[in-house]
């Protein structure tokens, strides 16, 4: 984590996570997904953004956690990721509720050795921060698809 980085904090259940806020190329409201056959639970399937197909993730499947019903808070954030010697990649995080675009309090943050604790995937953390009284975790872009890029090319992302 980068001091004075700016974040997107959203909400899962109870808990709060953050992404830097540079990947992100905008935030949906909830919208149909297109399911897609023989995919990981959580590749939902594809959304149209402005003609081209995007496949979605749904961050609780991907975190381990029970699914929810989407809410007029269900939020949909596209993330523009750069892969070396590729093309862009454009995916989309399905999360319960955006809360802002903010930075975190210099105190308080940790690296990735607290943030082991937790039982995701260490690729997924970066570290722990804080926002007010509240610890936030916050993920990994490269680290959270990691491992999922032949995925999103089969499910036919055409922009």
């Amino acid at each position: 984590m980068q001091a004075e980085e700016t974040v997107v904090t959203f909400e899962i259940g109870k808990a709060r996570f953050a992404l830097p806020v540079s990947p992100v190329v905008e935030i949906l409201d909830a919208r149909n997904i297109s399911p897609l056959p023989r995919t990981p639970k959580h590749l939902l399937g594809l959304i149209d953004r402005r003609g081209c197909s995007v496949p979605v993730v749904d961050l609780r499947r991907l975190l381990g956690q029970a699914d929810a019903e989407d809410t007029d808070r269900t939020r949909i954030i596209v993330l523009r990721i750069d892969r070396p010697e590729q093309q862009r990649q454009n995916v989309g995080l399905r999360v319960d509720h955006v809360t802002e675009v903010t930075q975190l309090d210099d105190a308080g943050s940790a690296p990735l050795t607290e943030a082991e604790l937790l039982r995701w995937h260490e690729r997924m953390v970066a570290g722990i921060g804080r926002r007010g009284d509240a610890f936030v975790t916050v993920l990994d872009v490269e680290g959270l698809f990691a491992g999922e890029f032949a995925h999103f090319a089969a499910a036919g992302q055409t922009c």
